[in-house]
């Protein structure tokens, strides 16, 4: 059971809380709650302080034990703090009863991810597939928008007037829903006829974690100015762009990045702008090297893409940042094994990373290092594609030259 004081400079002061537990260790826990304090920044809140706890399991009913719950609203209290985030999604038994507890607004991981994404929507498209992640979200927690209205128990005649509202707005919520679903058919329909006018170009998509550099890596391939920033889901909407390497065309698109946790809502209402990813013929999965939990965000994306499209489609993976990767040597004397963060780039270079099926490369998409290297890797592999489809077209495209790219 532990507490830890962190100081950022923003809005709305936050604290955060979250759980040790079995299957959740110490190390991914904290890592959990660093990213969980990148995502408030990202929404605008001042993360102050962050509770850990050790329990076998969230409790049903508060999340956390009684005694840490006191403990954070005393902290509330005397802190004048308005906002607390837990890092796991609370079921509605648990959001009404720590709001009651604590007085103050209450946000779970996933209710912060989509307020993000409410932020971050520009296009009709991405504000529909928001809103209707938003309404799925709230359907089961609408009797606590409704507690300050009287509830009488009895028989009939005797609802209160807060159920009979509760009833009225399921009705419209799910009225809502059933449209915003309409929209995003009528969009992916949209969607399909753009993708079918695009030709029998090979398309190649961008996939990562977010905030791993995928929409500066497109900028530099695709000499555009795609938005790109040091905050999680800078990019909503699928960008498509036509990239020449050499003398091979093909499209290139940058996608939402995954994350954690990622809520189901959001995975259900974003199919339409994944179909990117599934109909692309290649995928560059971006990897952020520098990051020390870099492994599991892969396996998290690897994770979320067969939930996506379980198909097997040829993929290179594109360790990214290389320029803020960092490790700390060992001791002379320390006969220890080395950890992650002991290991110089060059050897990690020569684990588990040598045997990727499809072959990796190492780059630095914002200091443009190793990027004729990727260029040329590209090239043979949409060559390879195109050539498949067009048999008779192979000398058309003779091998890529960096000087050309």
């Amino acid at each position: 059971m532990k507490d830890f004081i962190i100081q950022k400079t923003s809005t709305e002061k936050a604290v955060l809380v979250g759980l040790i537990t079995p299957e959740q260790n110490e190390r991914k826990a904290l890592e959990y709650l660093d990213e969980l304090a990148f995502l408030a920044d990202t929404a605008g809140a001042q993360s102050l302080r962050r509770f850990l706890q050790r329990l076998p399991q969230p409790h049903p009913v508060t999340f956390t034990g009684s005694g840490k719950l006191q403990e954070i609203k005393s902290y509330v209290d005397e802190n004048e703090i308005g906002l607390v985030i837990f890092d796991d999604e609370l079921s509605p038994k648990q959001l009404r009863n720590i709001e009651r507890e604590l007085q103050v607004k209450i946000l779970d991981r996933t209710g912060l991810i989509l307020d993000i994404f409410a932020r971050r929507a520009q296009t009709a498209h991405a504000k529909v597939q928001v809103e209707l992640a938003q309404c799925q979200y709230m359907l089961p927690r609408l009797t606590r928008l409704w507690t300050h209205l009287e509830r009488q128990r009895g028989g009939i005649g005797m609802r209160g007037p807060g159920e009979t509202q509760i009833e009225t707005d399921r009705r419209i919520l799910l009225a809502r829903i059933a449209k915003l679903k309409q929209d995003l058919e009528d969009i992916a329909q949209q969607k399909a006829i753009q993708r079918k006018n695009r030709g029998k170009l090979v398309r190649v998509a961008l996939i990562g974690y977010t905030n791993v550099g995928k929409s500066t890596l497109m900028n530099r391939l695709s000499k555009s100015d795609v938005f790109a920033e040091d905050k999680l889901f800078a990019t909503l909407d699928t960008t498509v762009r036509k990239v020449i390497v050499g003398n091979l065309p093909f499209l290139l698109s940058d996608t939402v990045g995954f994350i954690r946790k990622l809520p189901t809502e959001l995975i259900q209402s974003f199919h339409s702008t994944l179909d990117e990813v599934r109909e692309a013929d290649l995928l560059l999965h971006i990897v952020d090297v520098a990051h020390p939990g870099f492994e599991e965000q892969m396996e998290t994306v690897q994770r979320t893409l067969a939930e996506i499209d379980p198909r097997p489609k040829p993929v290179i993976v594109v360790f990214n940042k290389i320029d803020a990767f960092t490790f700390v040597p060992k001791d002379e004397d320390d006969l220890t094994p080395p950890v992650r963060e002991n290991i110089t780039l060059a050897e990690l270079q020569h684990t588990w990373m040598s045997r990727i099926e499809g072959g990796c490369l190492f780059v630095s998409a914002r200091e443009n290092t190793h990027m004729d290297e990727l260029k040329n890797l590209l090239y043979g592999k949409v060559k390879e594609i195109h050539c498949t489809r067009f048999p008779y077209n192979d000398f058309l495209f003779p091998a890529y030259e960096e000087n050309e790219g």
